[in-house]
């Protein structure tokens, strides 16, 4: 794409944010690309299948006419979701880049760290209160209060939410202190850079030259001999010199398989503390702030209302989103019956695309116990019986495979995972069990058994 292209979109969309509400604008156009324009034809590229379904059916026109002024033809539009591009990669503040281009790794005023992600904007009830107050404390004294912090929880409890709003603090209190935010991913492709170019120097004083070094997802350096061993010596060098170092995770380091008693011991000789999945209030909350986000006129009742349908806050996004884009399109006021739709659609399809820790929540949920003890050791009968419940549900509705389902729920051999699909198989002839793996996803808009 070249830059002639995109000025020309920028152009375009310049104008038809005019034209549309802002939430419209932020759904369905932010985050489109002009691909090519050639032969009087134009490629614009959409996040998703969905994005281009509503921009082809709805707005077709809007954009039409638009392209046409600029361009001065009557120009050909061609809509396509950009997983079809692979070697996009998209940047917030110019569109797409593609291989070859230079990337820009700021965004907003941190590398790699989302400015909006702070503690003003964060929701608090008592499933995250210990977390987000140990986070506050950490950003108000850096290496003196709890070093490491440690944070653990399933997927889209605010994990990464909270590490960045600490980076954000200490930036917004002092601009000079050194902070480096990365993935475990992002950190291994480092070693392994720096292995391959013989030059761990570099990449040693990059990671150790800091105040504070925040590593997201850290259980992903298990098996990882070499990354291991660097992070390990990366980690004594910060806490000896007083840097802060800050690690999420979606289970507490001693059920981390594979982490070597070396690093666990050091991730555990700070603060541990865990995130649970948010309760009903929480997620009501976050629904208002995210409405907020997009101006959005969203009330409590019907924030109460989408609220139940998940305990995901990605998730609920997700449907909030639609439900935004349905109300907008046909340029009403939200409607009981907007809600009920969108709801219904997405209940049709809720399975097909539940996260593994979804599941594992909703068990945890109704036994009421932690996701980490589910896939601990434990053999307490309760546990065991949640246990099995959530192999039979992950085998039967998301078709993972016996050790997919293993690594998940701790490690565990795929013969024992057989043995606990098969125990569940066995009792749902009953009803009263059957009723109560039902009941278990009931969220969900459906029966598990069939």
């Amino acid at each position: 794409m070249t830059k002639e292209n995109q000025e020309l979109w920028k152009a375009i969309l310049g104008e038809i944010e005019t034209e549309v509400s802002r939430a419209i604008f932020l759904t369905l156009f932010k985050h489109t690309f002009l691909i090519s324009f050639e032969n009087g034809v134009m490629t614009i590229a959409a996040s998703s299948v969905m994005i281009v379904d509503l921009l082809q059916k709805r707005y077709y026109q809007i954009i039409k006419k638009t392209v046409d002024k600029h361009t001065g033809l009557s120009v050909k539009i061609i809509f396509v979701p950009k997983t079809i591009f692979p070697e996009i990669k998209t940047d917030d503040k110019d569109g797409p880049l593609f291989a070859g281009e230079e990337k820009s790794t700021i965004i907003g005023h941190l590398p790699r760290v989302r400015k909006e992600y702070t503690f003003q904007t964060m929701a608090v009830s008592s499933s995250n209160q210990l977390a987000y107050v140990s986070a506050q404390t950490v950003a108000k004294k850096i290496g003196t209060a709890y070093n490491p912090l440690f944070i653990y929880g399933p997927v889209g409890v605010g994990k990464t939410h909270l590490i960045h709003a600490i980076a954000n603090k200490v930036f917004e209190e002092s601009q000079d202190k050194k902070i480096f935010y990365i993935t475990s991913e992002g950190f291994t492709n480092e070693v392994v850079e720096a292995i391959r170019t013989n030059d761990t120097a570099r990449m040693k004083k990059k990671f150790r030259n800091v105040d504070i070094l925040a590593i997201d997802d850290v259980q992903f350096v298990a098996g990882k001999e070499r990354v291991q061993e660097e992070l390990f010596h990366t980690f004594n060098t910060l806490i000896d010199k007083g840097a802060q170092v800050v690690l999420s995770s979606d289970r507490p380091p001693s059920e981390i398989k594979k982490l070597e008693k070396r690093l666990s011991s050091r991730f555990s000789g700070g603060l541990t503390v865990d995130i649970e999945p948010p309760d009903f209030e929480l997620r009501t909350a976050i629904l208002l702030i995210k409405a907020k986000k997009y101006d959005f006129p969203l009330t409590i009742d019907a924030a109460k209302k989408i609220a139940e349908h998940s305990q995901d806050a990605r998730k609920l996004e997700g449907i909030l989103l639609r439900i935004m884009t349905e109300a907008q399109s046909i340029e009403g006021e939200l409607s009981n019956n907007i809600i009920e739709k969108v709801l219904y659609n997405n209940n049709k399809t809720a399975l097909s695309y539940y996260h593994p820790d979804e599941i594992i929540n909703n068990v945890c949920s109704f036994y009421k116990i932690k996701p980490t003890q589910i896939k601990g050791v434990k053999r307490d009968a309760l546990l065991v019986r949640a246990r099995q419940i959530a192999m039979y549900i992950l085998r039967s509705r998301l078709n993972l495979s016996y050790v997919e389902i293993g690594n998940i729920l701790g490690g565990r051999d795929h013969t024992t995972i057989m043995h606990g699909v098969e125990k569940v198989e066995g009792l749902l002839s009953g009803e009263l069990f059957s009723d109560e793996v039902n009941k278990i996803i009931s969220t969900t808009g459906g029966n598990l058994v069939d």
